[in-house]
């Protein structure tokens, strides 16, 4: 399996050369030379295997650069009932909803068991575990940098603490996470790990990632890698859940709803229907901040400014440059390396925008790729943590609420709607408090997190700071 850029640059690449590099060498996204496929024989073969057996089927189909025994226990090691508090790892929750056969099919998919509360810990667990393994194998060091908005943080800091070789710099929007979520990153003290709050809003952070990957000569220098959903390791262990999904569904064909602000998460269901699984829609969901949700329903992908990036109830997504949506372009378009890289290298610098509205592969979009989408408010949000708590008596988050409330509008007879949950509810307290007026369970192990030691740095949004802190800290 060889890999190549979303911006058609020539080289071709091996996994585990990618899994260190992160972006491609002229600023494009990884993604396979082409997609495995999976036939009816395969799905049948797999569908009563353990998370862990699954993840590493799914997973050698796209390494063939680590030994087959070697993956096995890289799998075997991330995907336990101790580390994900279940033996299903990912476990389906019936919501009941509405009224007659409605309610009984949508269910809520639980990705947030993992260490951090988090769905991220399902690949950044993988991923952490990766580093590891191929950096010992070569005897090397990297530094990992990485942007987050409120969950790709912890979760890779919980993940990478005291792994041999590897330092983590997590940029974050100063201010603008969960009071739970600035706790639960700056609160460790592991030397490896360095927080630095940035002046800004996500996609400022995500900006500098992408300009410090992009200065060649500074990443080869300082080893740099990133972990977030632009390393493709992050992205295809995400593909895994959607199967898991499907198999605990029990149907001929299943959809799926998927809280999305950086397009990451919603890109691993591309991939998983890409291979051949019978997923009939993929419905994205957004907040407030819907650039998404906008290019969806009129092909213009408008970026916004930080100024009119809205801070949401729902922080997670308050993201206006969604760098994971490169791919799902790179393939709408036929994989035209050129086409891409004049879009979001040269349109978007320009204008801020695209517009593909007019071009046959979007009007192609629902037919042939499966992705509608919808978007949500606070008052939405609000309504429906209460209508579900009232129904199923089960608090979700505000992210997956905005999910729960765009998959009702996208339903279908006969085809079980799946709803991603993104976080555990306890990470976004003051609006369950508003939503039910109580707060959401806490568990033991995380009680009183906000009011421990921190550990962290303010800095602006300028690369050239970021640059000579991680230079400072490296030397």
């Amino acid at each position: 399996m060889r890999y190549l850029s979303t911006r058609g640059h020539p080289d071709r690449k091996r996994f585990c050369e990618i899994l260190l590099e992160g972006l491609a060498p002229d600023g494009g996204l990884y993604l396979p030379e082409s997609y495995p496929q999976v036939d009816a024989a395969t799905l049948q073969k797999w569908s009563g295997l353990k998370y862990h057996e699954l993840a590493f089927e799914i997973l050698s189909l796209y390494i063939d650069d680590i030994p087959a025994g070697d993956l096995q226990a890289i799998c075997r090691k991330t995907y336990t009932a101790e580390v994900f508090g279940t033996p299903e790892i990912v476990p389906l929750k019936k919501l009941e909803l509405g009224t007659g056969s409605e309610s009984k099919r949508l269910y809520l998919q639980a990705l947030s068991n993992g260490p951090t509360l988090a769905f991220k810990d399902m690949a950044m667990q993988l991923l952490g575990n990766l580093f590891e393994y191929e950096l010992a194998r070569r005897g090397e060091e990297l530094n990992i940098l990485g942007a987050t908005s409120g969950d790709t943080g912890s979760a890779a800091e919980y993940a990478m603490k005291g792994k041999k070789g590897v330092r983590v710099f997590m940029t974050s929007p100063n201010g603008r996470m969960s009071p739970f979520q600035q706790a639960q990153m700056f609160s460790l003290q592991d030397a490896n790990i360095y927080n630095l709050a940035i002046d800004g809003v996500f996609d400022d952070c995500q900006d500098i990632v992408k300009a410090v990957s992009n200065d060649l000569e500074f990443k080869r220098k300082y080893r740099i890698g990133t972990v977030n959903s632009i390393n493709w390791a992050r992205l295809v262990a995400q593909v895994v859940y959607y199967f898991a999904g499907y198999f605990q569904a029990a149907a001929q064909r299943v959809s799926f709803t998927v809280p999305s602000g950086n397009f990451g998460n919603i890109c691993a269901g591309h991939v998983a229907r890409m291979m051949g699984l019978p997923i009939d829609t993929l419905v994205l969901a957004t907040n407030e901040n819907n650039v998404l949700d906008e290019f969806l329903r009129t092909g213009v992908y408008r970026v916004r400014s930080a100024a009119d990036t809205h801070e949401t109830s729902s922080p997670s997504m308050d993201i206006s440059k969604a760098s994971n949506f490169e791919r799902f372009v790179f393939d709408l378009l036929g994989r035209d390396g050129a086409r891409v890289k004049s879009l979001f290298s040269e349109q978007i610098a320009a204008t801020g925008q695209f517009d593909l509205s007019a071009d046959p592969a979007f009007k192609q979009l629902r037919e042939r790729y499966g992705f509608v989408s919808g978007s949500s408010t606070h008052a939405d949000r609000l309504a429906t943590i209460r209508s579900t708590f009232e129904s199923s008596h089960i608090i979700i988050d505000t992210h997956t609420a905005d999910g729960v409330k765009v998959a009702f509008e996208h339903l279908q007879p006969g085809v079980p709607m799946i709803v991603l949950e993104t976080a555990l509810p306890i990470k976004f307290a003051a609006t369950i408090v508003e939503a039910l007026g109580r707060e959401p369970d806490r568990p033991a192990a995380l009680a009183g997190i906000e009011s421990l030691p921190r550990r962290v740095t303010v800095l602006p949004a300028d690369v050239q700071q970021v640059k000579g802190f991680i230079a400072t800290h490296c030397a």
